[in-house]
């Protein structure tokens, strides 16, 4: 290969005595399909035939399978690296992806995210301490009804408050309607607050639509939107953060878990290759089945990525308790954005809510960082 080629990793279970054949045959799937008996000689060697470069034993039954891949299979299109990273295969019951490594050079045209970490701490003017946000929900409120809440999580001093992910343009709650009334919302907090709180718009749909809400947002001022990457498509991600958006976008792990790729790779590789500023992930003892391991490679994977973009944010949420905050701050210190939303949520009336976020905010800015 005359230039670097991806590195791909994978967890493959089969026979130990079969293992060499079947990583060939996984290497040869992901690109030409054919078996090397039947390729047309040399000539496609390096250009859309890569190699295994090492086989681990995992356990009994159970291998690492690292492969080498030529860039020039990708045709350096966001899909079409997708598909050389785990098209065919992911329909494979016996393997599941664990890791990428893409080429310096083809990291730099992907992009990865624009603002980052420390855009979204210029933001909010957080450049120390973690950043705090909480979620408007349950879907079936009305416009005025999200507006209140996020008036009162204004009010009560967080960085961001923004919809959940499962808010979308209802007939019940208009997207454009529901954007401009939540701006407006934060303005009248900052009146007697004298601080801004970033209002986060939830972006599904067809691309068609995706785009419509990206202009609508834009011409009414949003600061920041989310957006569920394996709803809409890691490709309309990155022609939306390239072409569509000029501000920094955070990144649902909806559907995430439909495939056969690990935690790390899909959230703390991929999703901030192709563009995401800071991506929400299941923390470990919420709802979710995510442990401490796996919580503490997506955040250095994104704070530290291996290849040369800029670092993400990483954000822990489902089902963190306000009480768990010191502890959470703990574990991941002052690079991350902590969303809560049910624990305060649960709160029985407005004054309880407000007062229960204001602890949230209280207990991250006053917590002790260190170096």
């Amino acid at each position: 290969m005359s230039e670097p080629p991806l590195q791909i990793i994978y967890r493959v279970q089969v026979p130990a005595g079969e293992i060499a054949s079947r990583a060939e045959a996984l290497l040869l799937e992901q690109t030409v399909e054919l078996s090397r008996r039947v390729l047309p000689g040399a000539s496609l060697e390096g250009l859309t035939v890569g190699q295994v470069v090492a086989i681990e034993p995992v356990a009994e039954g159970e291998f690492r399978v690292t492969v080498a891949q030529p860039r020039a299979a990708t045709a350096d299109d966001p899909a079409q690296l997708l598909n050389v990273l785990f098209g065919n295969s992911s329909l494979q019951p016996d393997v599941v992806l664990e890791c990428v490594t893409v080429p310096d050079a083809q990291a730099l045209l992907l992009g990865g995210p624009r603002f980052g970490l420390a855009g979204l701490r210029r933001l909010v003017g957080a450049e120390e301490r973690a950043m705090t946000m909480t979620a408007l929900k349950p879907m079936g409120l009305s416009v005025a009804k999200l507006a209140s809440l996020c008036h009162a999580f204004a009010t009560a001093g967080l960085d961001f408050v923004k919809d959940d992910h499962g808010l979308a343009d209802h007939a019940f709650c208009p997207f454009a309607e529901r954007v401009r009334a939540c701006l407006e919302a934060t303005l009248r907090a900052a009146q007697v607050t004298g601080r801004r709180t970033r209002y986060v718009p939830n972006l599904i749909g067809s691309p068609e639509t995706v785009l419509r809400q990206a202009r609508i947002a834009r011409e009414l001022g949003v600061e920041a939107v989310m957006i569920s990457p394996m709803l809409v498509g890691l490709p309309v991600l990155h022609e939306l953060v390239r072409r569509h958006l000029d501000v920094p976008v955070l990144a649902h792990p909806a559907f995430g878990g439909a495939l056969r790729i690990q935690p790390r790779a899909l959230l703390g590789q991929l999703f901030p290759l192709f563009g995401a500023d800071a991506v929400i992930y299941p923390n470990v003892g919420g709802r979710f089945s995510y442990d401490r391991a796996t919580c503490e490679a997506i955040a250095r994977t994104l704070r530290r990525p291996h290849v040369p973009i800029a670092p993400a944010l990483p954000v822990p949420a489902g089902g963190i308790q306000v009480d768990r905050v010191t502890e959470v701050l703990q574990f991941y210190g002052p690079e991350t954005l902590l969303l809560i939303g049910g624990s305060l949520l649960e709160a029985p009336d407005e004054a309880t809510l407000i007062q229960r976020s204001r602890r949230f905010v209280e207990a991250v800015q006053q917590y002790e960082y260190g170096d």
